[in-house]
């Protein structure tokens, strides 16, 4: 049997992702997508088909030099949120595309929830704490 590319890997770990979270109107999903030199996040109403909020490095706004990197995703995470809130959204369910949560991902997400997504999550922690 010929081996699985990591493409093909990673395709399969996000269609068993995508069985399981979904987007609503009242808690979108927030979609991470990364290839090598850029990120690209939005943030999708599944019930409606709708796209609420995009945000990537692609855009020159927002005055990335780098799209490949852990400071450009932050940049993109930020973004995002911002676009979120004014577009009503305040909480959202996280997509990782089957990439693992670390490095551009994590640091995409991360600048969501500093700049104002999902602050019951951060309430909650630091309740159990």
């Amino acid at each position: 049997m010929a081996q699985k590319s990591r493409a093909d890997i990673r395709a399969g770990v996000h269609s068993r992702i995508r069985k399981k979270v979904s987007g609503t109107a009242e808690r979108p999903r927030l979609a991470v997508f990364r290839s090598v030199n850029h990120i690209y996040a939005q943030v999708i109403d599944d019930k409606a088909g709708k796209t609420l909020a995009t945000a990537s490095t692609v855009e020159k706004a927002l005055g990335t030099k780098s799209g490949g990197n852990v400071d450009a995703a932050k940049v993109v995470g930020k973004t995002i949120a911002e676009r979120a809130i004014a577009a009503g959204v305040s909480s959202v369910v996280y997509d990782r595309g089957g990439y693992l949560y670390h490095g551009r991902v994590k640091a995409l997400i991360d600048a969501t929830r500093e700049a104002g997504l999902n602050k019951h999550e951060a309430a909650a922690q630091e309740s159990n704490d």
